[in-house]
């Protein structure tokens, strides 16, 4: 077991230096020749890699796509082909455009799914049907088309009533052409075939699945010129509620369908609705969860907030339960909607936050604050509610972050504290660049510290932990993540018999202390300005 505990404070002197690994003890290589023998000795050196800082997850309703699996997406054209871009039923397409507009670079979405039908094809043969189902549920599925043809390759006795080709697809409802397609050659209806048709659509197919078992014949040929569409419609199911969101531990859905996922870094969940806010549960669910994964919850603010008054300590604690991994921003944006002729809509700003932080973190590390004059929101025309310094002096206090509109900067993002940052709660993670940079810097050593487990617990070991856990945050050290004028003032890494007993080593324990000392951004900023008097003369 490796243990390890951060000091999230300014260190002033006495931090330790970094030892040098001691030699790993290597094996003497026989010796039964006169000459020179070479030995390779290990050095001790592990490189510990920094993780992704802005994985951001997405949750909520689609048109279409895997429901309950977190699929990464680089881009909006991917988000489109996968999940069917742009719903006037749902605020995740718009949250994942901004994001990426901000210059976000990598989402997970996670659609979920509300009692949503799959459209089916049921294809003749000469025994039982071929049942097929489109790949997910959604009334997109309305709009597949099927082909059957035997121009397969040449084919054995046994075979003959087997094998075929599977042309699949896709056309638009509006124009009535085809815009994507799918041939499947020589699948066949055998379970025990190399290309038995329900592995195959597994592994090549986006568009349809096989379902239950398959006929003992292959279908009757279908022209491509009369192409079969889906014997039951598909359907895009009712709006979702908390309990899809939240989902289940057990079966891994909703927020639990992230246990699926490597890393994610920030949490998004858009209004369930335009009209339907996320309720306290679902936040206070998703805030607890990203805690266990050390990441950051992007909190929106109710639809009913039209004033800054609106943002009290009540409302605040009625949206939300305060902590450390979760921030709040305040108001909504207003944007141009593509779906409605370009028309100014209203949209919840987590989305847009999210890939400014990945902006800052990609152009100035995740020690940054993500505001300030470059902290800009790309992408829209205003916001729901124009603060001013006054307004923006109400809600700061509480730990709500403002986004604000200046001459010349434009919307910008002026705030960048947690849901602990309220004055009156005092809390050490009060700044959200402070306890990003903590749970980096937690994530990457629990992830490259993995290989000190089951290792012989004693001094060779701490040396080297020294050294790799130094070399890491010495590095950090000089690209300006810490305060300090030097590595001692800055940091410390310490793992020796001071830290690790011989009852933690009986145990089977190792701890290792990491302490740095935060950057914390300048959020008031104060200039004195005195006139100077000239000397009176005598």
């Amino acid at each position: 077991m490796v243990r390890a505990t951060g000091v999230p404070r300014a260190l002033g002197t006495g931090a330790t230096d970094v030892a040098i690994a001691a030699k790993e003890a290597v094996v003497p290589t026989p010796v039964t020749y006169p000459g020179v023998y070479i030995q390779e000795v290990p050095s001790g050196a592990r490189t510990i890699t920094g993780v992704a800082t802005s994985i951001t997850a997405f949750i909520g309703r689609a048109l279409r796509g895997p429901v309950d699996e977190p699929t990464r997406v680089q881009n909006f054209g991917e988000f489109e082909r996968r999940f069917g871009g742009l719903w006037r039923d749902s605020a995740l397409g718009y949250a994942v455009r901004q994001f990426f507009l901000n210059g976000g670079g990598d989402a997970l979405i996670v659609r979920v799914d509300n009692d949503g039908g799959r459209a089916r094809f049921e294809l003749a043969t000469a025994g039982d049907d071929l049942v097929l189902d489109a790949a997910s549920p959604g009334a997109w599925g309305d709009n597949l088309r099927v082909v059957v043809d035997y121009d397969t390759r040449p084919l054995s006795a046994e075979e003959a009533n087997l094998v075929f080709n599977l042309t699949i697809l896709e056309v638009d409802p509006a124009t009535d052409t085809v815009r994507n397609t799918e041939v499947i050659r020589n699948v066949s209806v055998a379970p025990d075939a190399t290309r038995y048709i329900g592995t195959i659509l597994d592994q090549e197919s986006h568009l349809l699945e096989l379902v239950g078992d398959p006929p003992e014949a292959r279908p009757t040929a279908i022209a491509a010129s009369s192409p079969a569409s889906p014997d039951t419609a598909g359907g895009n199911g009712d709006p979702i509620t908390f309990a899809e969101v939240e989902g289940s531990e057990t079966a891994k859905t909703g927020i639990w369908a992230l246990e699926k996922a490597d890393i994610f870094n920030l949490l998004c969940i858009p209004p369930f609705d335009a009209e339907t806010d996320v309720p306290k549960s679902t936040w206070d669910a998703a805030a607890e969860y990203c805690s266990d994964r050390r990441a950051i919850l992007l909190v929106d603010p109710p639809a009913s907030w039209n004033e800054a008054s609106d943002v009290t300590a009540a409302a605040i604690n009625a949206v939300v339960t305060r902590d450390e991994n979760a921030a709040i921003y305040f108001p909504r944006l207003l944007a141009p909607d593509p779906l409605q002729e370009n028309r100014l809509a209203e949209y919840a700003p987590s989305g847009s936050v999210a890939g400014v932080i990945a902006r800052t973190d990609s152009e100035r590390g995740v020690w940054k604050a993500p505001a300030g004059l470059d902290a800009a929101l790309r992408g829209i025309s205003g916001l729901t509610v124009r603060l001013t310094d006054g307004e923006n002096g109400t809600i700061n206090p509480q730990g709500v972050n403002a986004l604000r509109t200046f001459p010349t900067a434009g919307h910008i993002v002026w705030g960048a504290r947690t849901l602990r940052g309220a004055d009156q709660l005092a809390s050490e993670w009060k700044y959200l660049p402070v306890r990003r940079l903590a749970l980096f810097i937690e994530e990457s050593l629990y992830r490259g510290t993995q290989w000190v487990v089951f290792e012989p617990n004693d001094e060779p070991l701490w040396a080297q932990i020294r050294l790799n856990v130094g070399a890491f945050m010495q590095n950090l050290f000089r690209q300006g993540a810490f305060q300090g004028s030097s590595p001692r003032d800055a940091y410390f890494v310490k793992c020796d018999s001071e830290t690790t007993t011989q009852n933690d080593i009986d145990l089977g324990i190792v701890n290792v202390h990491v302490g740095f000392a935060p950057l914390k951004p300048a959020e008031f900023v104060v200039i004195q300005i005195q006139q100077i008097a000239g000397q009176l003369q005598a």
